[in-house]
């Protein structure tokens, strides 16, 4: 009778814990998100947001992701509104760490919880993009000085979480040791092991300082007349990006006067295509159970190119064309990110499936019955963390230039033809900032505006 009473509570919980909203699927709610903003339905696709995240409390991703849908839509208040939401959460997340690192660590450092049910916190890269976006709203409005704020914290966020991977990194290798867990993400047979280990990857210096983040910081502080700041940003730049001409050139310019008189120093930023999503690969790995080696299988995070957008590289003005540098590519950040977090995640993962395996194993002696509906349960919630902040751009290109007052055209190319955009230029510096997904193009502020195609009766006529 006992036998069965637990089965049954045993089977009832395995069902709860299954259907529990922690294990929704993240990466599906947005496909359809995002399909929706690549067809240019910003509403619907705002719509099935909300759909998704009914309840009063929030969280960091549905701010995030908010915040970028509004700024397609040109809704830069309301953007501004959803990422302040997110930066303050992020902003207790600095707080927490700057007032106890080692406790912070010991937290998030846990075995016991499975990576996808805990809190979301946000990747690295992502909280650093979070006020470089919020920048480009302001500067999109010409507001140079509440930038330069958003730049600032910038940077100091960059220090944050420089200081915290360092200790990290040390916590996690004394853990390891301790554990007994030698196992690389080289080691997991069938991880597609070349994506992280791609040049565009291994290049990088870290997950979250972005060369664009620091050039658009030295665009800034040029533009308020600030050349001391300027340059430092600048340098940054091409420390993160060598041997990229736009950089260099960044630098020798800052201290010579060439602008005619009249003309303004435009900055085109063109930012192109959706952040990759996480997706969860299950691979058989050997542990040791109870002095046995027992082949477990265990899920870990790969990620998933976006494939909505098709490369930007030039603009026209006029019958021009404009070459664009790219400047971040948020697919190689998130990558390098797990790249990084890769032997903490196959800590943590081995730890519990050996936990698991044990607990498993003792039950099975008990309780048969139990054991199977446990280990039944056990594989349906077994998964790796799939979220991530997915309406992000994924690449961000720049086009420098000098341009006189006055209204001016440009043309992004896109497999219908090229899309119109009126752009009216009337301040000494200036950023003109555009947003391509799928074959729509979205820009936001007063000065920039998309013209809308021709319908085909009307463009047949034009033609006559």
């Amino acid at each position: 009778m006992v036998s069965r009473a637990l089965t049954l509570a045993t089977l009832v919980a395995a069902v709860q814990l299954t259907g529990c909203s922690v294990f929704r699927s993240y990466d599906s709610e947005l496909q359809e998100t995002n399909q929706q903003l690549a067809a240019g339905n910003v509403d619907a696709a705002l719509a099935v947001l909300e759909s998704n995240n009914k309840g009063e409390q929030k969280d960091l991703l549905y701010y995030f992701e908010k915040g970028e849908l509004l700024r397609s839509k040109g809704d830069l208040q309301g953007s501004q509104d959803a990422w302040r939401s997110a930066d303050s959460v992020v902003l207790q997340w600095e707080d927490s760490v700057k007032l106890d690192t080692a406790k912070y660590l010991s937290q998030f450092g846990s075995y016991l919880v499975n990576d996808k049910v805990r809190r979301y916190e946000g990747y690295d890269y992502e909280k650093v993009m979070l006020t470089t976006q919020m920048a480009l709203n302001l500067l999109a409005q010409n507001d140079f000085d509440g930038a330069r704020s958003e730049i600032k914290k910038t940077h100091e966020r960059e220090a944050v979480i420089a200081e915290l991977r360092d200790k990290e990194y040390l916590k996690r290798e004394e853990e390891a040791e301790k554990e007994g867990i030698k196992t690389e993400y080289k080691d997991l047979q069938g991880y597609p092991v070349a994506s992280l280990d791609a040049p565009d990857v291994v290049n990088l210096k870290n997950s979250y300082q972005s060369a664009f983040s620091h050039y658009l910081s030295g665009f800034v502080y040029e533009a308020l007349g600030e050349k001391g700041l300027a340059a430092p940003g600048y340098r940054k730049a091409a420390e993160l990006r060598p041997n990229t001409p736009l950089l260099d050139q960044a630098l020798l310019n800052l201290d010579k006067n060439s602008a005619k008189p009249g003309e303004s120093d435009v900055l085109v930023v063109v930012q192109s295509g959706l952040a990759p999503a996480r997706d969860s690969i299950r691979i058989p790995l050997p542990l040791p159970i109870e002095n046995e080696l027992v082949i477990v299988p265990l899920s870990f995070p790969i990620m998933r190119d976006d494939t909505s957008t098709a490369a930007v590289n030039e603009v026209r003005l006029g019958d021009k064309a404009l070459a664009l540098t790219s400047l971040n590519s948020t697919s190689a950040m998130s990558r390098r990110a797990l790249r990084d977090d890769m032997p903490g995640i196959i800590l943590r993962t081995s730890v519990r499936g050996i936990t698991r395996g044990v607990a498993q194993k003792n039950l099975n002696k008990a309780n048969p019955m139990a054991g199977l509906v446990v280990g039944l349960a056990s594989a349906v919630v077994e998964g790796a963390d799939t979220r991530t902040w997915r309406t992000l751009p994924d690449q961000t290109l720049v086009a420098r230039l000098r341009l006189a007052p006055g209204e001016h055209q440009l043309s992004v190319p896109s497999a219908l033809g090229g899309t119109q955009v009126k752009v009216k230029i009337d301040r000494p510096y200036q950023v003109v900032s555009l947003r391509v997904v799928g074959n729509q193009v979205f820009a936001g502020g007063p000065a920039v505006q998309v013209i809308a195609p021709q319908a085909p009766a009307q463009a047949v006529a034009a033609l006559k």
